[in-house]
């Protein structure tokens, strides 16, 4: 029997979603469209794409999400009876600036949100907020060129004054970008969205800039807004591991967590961006555009929390005649010592030590898991039941690593589960199922607990969970 008696009373235990993922309603409330609003459904082995516009016949499933929008208070209810602490979602653009370049904010939006987290406070959680979830104005991607035009920081800045002043009070703990070393493998959720161009790489890099730029000037004014707010980055963890003990596999997956995961936090940590990353630009051929004090700014503006999502390892090395496996948004060579889900992503619990471990050791910050979960066809039984025991071992799993890292010395804030309610995954639609509550998409989308809710209250209940260990349960 494990306990999280280490973890102390106020650790925050809760969930996660994105608006973009869960709360459908596209074009309710004055919502404008938002660029995942023209992405596709995609499949196993055919990833997602952006259409121009809405075109007739296309199946758009951000459109009905998990019907959060309206069924929010149903959701929380189970929330509490789970005994949340915190619940992660983000703003969607659109509901708040509809065309994202307004002046004046949609109240109609604005009130959705007011009293989305008044339900949240009444039943004793936190909420947890990301600012930009992959839900950039599709008006700002097509008129604007997205990020890589300087324009945006302002547009954002705007937005986040608007709902820092708004929900003071109310939300203390941001983040504002979902992932932003993502930028670097799908610059499209930055609205750099025509590869064919021959200056992609080089907008894509000042899409970066751009955001780091903004994001420190909104730590600034949030801070400012409310000196009690939380201000965090958040990054999707790309471990690497070297396949072999050769020198040349050790630097190369070094390299890869460098320039994946460590130089977006290092950015947004420290205020600076580190001689290894100029020199990478460099070697690129990249010419970033730096407008006088942008440096300043950004040194001002660090980060006061490392929030990130971990879900899955994988390992590097020079051979190029090796297996590969996949991922969300990267894939990389496969680990021969790790299980492997079925849609091809490497199950490493140990992974979330060390990562939790890399990152306390390298600055010293608080830690905040925001995303980890497990993706998987659920199957419902013929009593309606989803008997997710692979998702319960899962849990399980890096419960026990992450409280490993604890003891270690990191200092780790909370864990959210991604998702607690079955949403829209980025790359399969409702294929790939991360919920710990099924939702129905052929009776109204209604919600059905699964096995692994049950876990999951119980050991937030209990401070105590078990551990089986089976081989092969991800397979």
């Amino acid at each position: 029997m494990n306990t999280l008696s280490q973890l102390s009373k106020d650790f925050l235990w809760g969930g996660a979603i994105a608006a973009n993922q869960a709360e459908g309603a596209y074009l309710e409330g004055g919502k404008g469209l938002s660029l995942m609003d023209v992405a596709t459904a995609g499949k196993k082995g055919v990833s997602r794409h952006f259409t121009d516009g809405i075109q007739d016949g296309t199946y758009y499933p951000n459109h009905g999400g998990n019907d959060f929008f309206h069924k929010y208070k149903e959701d929380l209810a189970l929330f509490e009876e789970m005994g949340f602490k915190c619940f992660r979602t983000s703003i969607a653009w659109t509901r708040i600036f509809p065309q994202g370049d307004e002046n004046q904010p949609n109240e109609e939006g604005l009130k959705y949100y007011d009293d989305l987290f008044d339900e949240m406070i009444k039943r004793g959680m936190q909420p947890v907020v990301t600012i930009s979830h992959y839900e950039m104005p599709l008006y700002l991607a097509q008129k604007y060129g997205g990020w890589a035009n300087r324009q945006l920081i302002d547009f954002y800045l705007n937005f986040c004054k608007v709902i820092f002043e708004r929900y003071k009070g109310k939300v203390k703990y941001w983040m504002t970008f979902n992932e932003i070393n993502s930028v670097v493998f799908m610059p499209e959720i930055a609205g750099v969205l025509d590869r064919t161009q021959e200056d992609f790489k080089q907008r894509s890099y000042q899409a970066a800039h751009h955001q780091f730029l903004a994001s420190a000037k909104a730590v600034q004014l949030g801070h400012a807004i409310d000196p009690e707010n939380k201000i965090g980055c958040m990054v999707l963890t790309l471990v690497k591991y070297s396949l072999t003990a050769k020198p040349e596999d050790v630097l190369l997956a070094e390299e890869k967590m460098r320039y994946g995961t460590f130089a977006f936090t290092d950015i947004q940590v420290r205020g600076h961006y580190p001689n290894y990353v100029k020199k990478h630009v460099e070697r690129e051929g990249i010419k970033v555009h730096l407008e006088p004090g942008d440096l300043e700014e950004m040194k001002k503006g660090c980060v006061d929390y490392i929030g990130f999502s971990y879900y899955s390892s994988s390992a590097a090395t020079t051979d190029s005649n090796v297996e590969t496996t996949g991922g969300n948004l990267v894939s990389g060579v496969k680990n021969p010592y790790l299980p492997t889900s079925e849609w091809g992503w490497q199950i490493d619990a140990k992974g979330l030590r060390y990562i939790l471990n890399r990152f306390y050791e390298r600055y010293e910050i608080p830690l905040f898991i925001v995303e980890n979960g497990l993706g998987y066809n659920d199957q419902v039984d013929e009593n309606g039941y989803v008997e997710d025991d692979y998702r319960i071992e899962f849990i399980s799993m890096h419960l026990d690593w992450l409280l490993r890292g604890v003891t270690e010395g990191s200092n780790c804030k909370g864990y959210m589960l991604w998702a607690f309610t079955d949403n829209v995954s980025p790359m399969n639609a409702f294929k790939n199922r991360y919920g710990l509550v099924e939702i129905d998409l052929e009776d109204n989308r209604n919600r059905h607990l699964k096995k692994s809710a049950y876990f999951y209250q119980n050991m937030i209940q209990t401070r105590e969970f078990e551990i089986e260990d089976e081989e092969n349960i991800y397979k």
